[in-house]
């Protein structure tokens, strides 16, 4: 009777072995306790999903036993049973922690529907808490793979950096999975009750970029046919994680600058601010001290947003964790598309190790995918994993630089797409306006 085990208590010894009784009717498992002293004894030596307790009793009342119950872990829901001259007491105990109170004299039938009642809260929030830490597991740590020294140093200073409000600046290239350590950082902190917000700086138009961080009222502009609240405040008791911050516009880094330092922000068209609460972790690929050199980047911004900064390691820095994150992202492709592939053959693992990985993670998953719908026998080949990945396979001593592999695989994808951008931009995992700069630069 896992779940329904209820412990019943009253200084009365038949008071108590009559509601042992009638719960036991109703198909529970329940322990009868005379007196809280009894009930003490019974909360030590085992679990509980509900506690029944008289409120007034010789020696060890029903608060004691509500202190007690509270203390267990997991803690069971407590009922308490009182009289009308005690009812003040036994609102106080609900202020307490207590589930619910009987009034004397009740029905047999009121006890039932209180535990019944409590049952059932009681396995909501187990539910509740358990797929919190499911989602705990899938956004946290667990989802920054990696045995390699340079990742489990990234790990450690995550855990140690969490406890703190301080702003967080993600550095890496593309597809290491900076947006993966921002949540890793909210999930393991206290805000992690809190909701974690993320917006690509780069994938906004200019334009709409303000309203969406800061917000609008109705009218602040042409289309704004309603209020419309913004990340910022919408991230307020969590985490707001600005993606790709190094793309933001000139004037719009004045604005987040205020809005750091003020810890308000006031939408667009409005006329009273908003106080904020909440962590900022922001992200980018690009090299922030040469964009302030440039007078590209704000140098006042980027100190304040760069209080605690952490570069994300490129896959080619840490090729021992290569085939971990391609089993990983091959179980959990063979679970989704449901197709029977048992793992890699001997000829795709040493291509894999081989490969420079220009686009390093989000690359990997995306060869795996492939590889995954290709794959025609139970075990994913050389072949399975595509042809446009060649540059890095000779065993020769050449070694093209990283601008020279991105250059071409970027070249390739286009080639695929027949020149579709939006398309390219997909594929590879970017924004068109970083393509079309990437694009440019190579």
């Amino acid at each position: 009777m896992s779940g329904r085990r209820i412990l019943v208590v009253d200084d009365d010894a038949d008071m108590s072995a009559m509601l042992a009784r009638h719960l036991e009717s109703e198909d529970m498992d329940v322990t009868a306790a005379t007196g809280g002293r009894a009930a003490l004894k019974a909360l030590a030596s085992q679990d509980f999903d509900v506690v029944v307790t008289d409120l007034v009793m010789d020696e060890v009342g029903g608060l004691d036993v509500l202190a007690a119950a509270a203390r267990s872990h997991p803690a069971p829901r407590v009922i308490l049973m009182t009289a009308f001259g005690t009812l003040e007491t036994a609102i106080e105990a609900l202020r307490q922690g207590a589930y619910d109170y009987l009034a004397k004299p009740f029905k047999l039938a009121e006890v039932t529907v209180a535990v019944g009642r409590a049952l059932e809260d009681r396995r909501l929030r187990r539910e509740n808490e358990r797929l919190r830490s499911e989602v705990e597991r899938q956004q946290g740590l667990d989802r920054l793979l990696g045995r390699s020294k340079v990742m489990q140093e990234i790990v450690n200073r995550i855990r140690a950096i969490a406890e703190s409000d301080s702003s967080v600046l993600v550095l890496g290239e593309s597809g290491t999975g900076k947006e993966l350590v921002a949540q890793a950082i909210h999930w393991a902190s206290p805000r992690r009750a809190g909701r974690f917000m993320a917006v690509n700086c780069a994938a906004v138009p200019e334009t709409l970029l303000e309203s969406e961080l800061f917000g609008h009222e109705k009218g602040a502009f042409t289309g704004a046919d309603r209020r419309r609240e913004g990340l910022f405040a919408a991230a307020s008791g969590g985490t707001l994680f600005l993606d790709e911050v190094g793309d933001m516009p000139l004037p719009t880094q004045a604005k987040l600058l205020r809005v750091l330092q003020d810890r308000a922000v006031r939408p667009l068209g409005g006329t009273a601010s908003i106080q904020l609460d909440l962590r900022i972790v922001t992200a980018t690929n690009k090299d922030l001290p040469a964009l302030v050199k440039d007078g590209k980047f704000r140098e006042d911004l980027y100190y304040r947003l760069a209080v605690i900064p952490l570069r994300m390691p490129s896959l080619r820095e840490r090729p021992e964790d290569i085939m971990l994150i391609a089993e990983h992202y091959l179980k959990e492709t063979v679970d989704r598309l449901g197709k029977h592939v048992e793992g890699f053959d001997e000829t795709a693992r040493a291509w894999m190790e081989r490969h420079g990985w220009p686009g390093n993670v989000r690359e990997l998953e995306n060869v795996i995918e492939r590889a995954v719908v290709l794959a025609r026998g139970p075990r994913i080949t050389r072949p399975d994993l595509g042809t446009e990945f060649t540059l890095n396979e000779a065993s020769s001593p050449f070694r093209p630089t990283l601008a020279k592999l991105e250059g071409e695989y970027v070249r390739r994808v286009l080639e695929e797409v027949k020149g579709d951008k939006v398309a390219a931009a997909k594929i590879l995992g970017v924004s068109v306006r970083t393509l079309q700069r990437r694009f440019k630069e190579l």
